[in-house]
């Protein structure tokens, strides 16, 4: 990714690999300025970060591998939503929302706890409301084929929506390309 494109980057990561980058008093490695998005406001920090990371991205939205070929990682799942959410609004394809069913155990506590369950977002599912457009990159939380490449961890590019499926293609690894049609 990164690293093809930008030689003191990858040195900077081979270095810290083979434990010669400088470290500060604390044992800490200080990442240089020019590889820091700086923190102002935090939506314009986000804005600046995305433009960063997907730059023309009006221009190149339609090409799957300009989606796929640029990534952000993140500490916490939070942030992941948040950055989910701004990737789907500015994408210029209209939303397909999916919206998910939770029901409590003893059905006495439906109308209870019903809009609590909403607000969870536990590790490995998707949320409540789970909002897609084409061209839209997805990763799979489970693994439903591994013989045919759904895997966890399989990224796929959506194409098409229907009520109870998404058509979709995997974008990386052994089945790149492959069409998916799922439930």
């Amino acid at each position: 990714m990164r690293a093809k494109k930008d030689p003191a980057f990858c040195a900077y990561l081979m270095r810290i690999g083979n434990g010669q980058e400088k470290t500060n008093s604390c044992n800490k490695i200080e990442i240089p300025n020019n590889f820091v998005i700086p923190f102002t406001e935090e939506i314009e920090s986000l804005n600046l970060l995305f433009n960063v990371t997907y730059p023309n991205f009006h221009t190149f939205y339609s090409n799957p591998s300009f989606i796929t070929s640029h990534i952000i990682l993140t500490i916490k799942n939070d942030f992941v939503d948040e950055i989910n959410d701004m990737l789907i609004h500015k994408s210029p394809n209209d939303a397909t929302v999916y919206t998910a069913i939770d029901e409590t155990i003893k059905l006495n506590d439906q109308c209870q706890f019903e809009d609590f369950l909403h607000t969870l977002h536990p590790a490995n599912l998707p949320p409540y409301r789970l909002i897609l457009k084409k061209i839209c990159p997805i990763i799979l939380l489970r693994n439903l084929n591994p013989t045919e490449g759904l895997c966890n961890g399989t990224r796929l590019i959506c194409h098409d929506f229907k009520s109870h499926f998404i058509n979709a293609t995997i974008s990386s690894g052994d089945f790149t390309n492959k069409h998916i049609n799922k439930t």
